[in-house]
């Protein structure tokens, strides 16, 4: 898996999400639904990134929206569900 980490990422006891995103992707807009559907906004920081404001960002993703890390690990790309998403946010709580 690759480890994302962007010049801004801020340090928190909670693991921080980052979803990659482009205008008009609609599978971006379901991914952040299924996000905040999972019903844990409270165990997580939240961040959304536009790929195309990066240049890097766009070459290194291309069409391969979205992908959301969870502590700078790319954990889904392109689709999750609400359970799946919950799930993984806790395997990276800390004990």
């Amino acid at each position: 898996m690759a480890v994302l980490f962007p010049a801004h990422h801020i340090m928190t006891d909670k693991p921080h999400v980052i979803i990659y995103t482009r205008p008009g992707c609609h599978l971006c807009e379901e991914a952040k639904q299924e996000i905040f559907a999972a019903g844990c906004h409270d165990e997580f920081t939240f961040e959304e990134i536009n790929i195309d404001t990066d240049s890097s960002l766009a070459r290194l993703h291309g069409l391969d929206v979205p992908v959301v890390t969870v502590n700078g690990i790319v954990t889904f790309k392109h689709r999750l569900t609400a359970v799946e998403f919950k799930r993984q946010l806790r395997n990276r709580l800390p004990a």
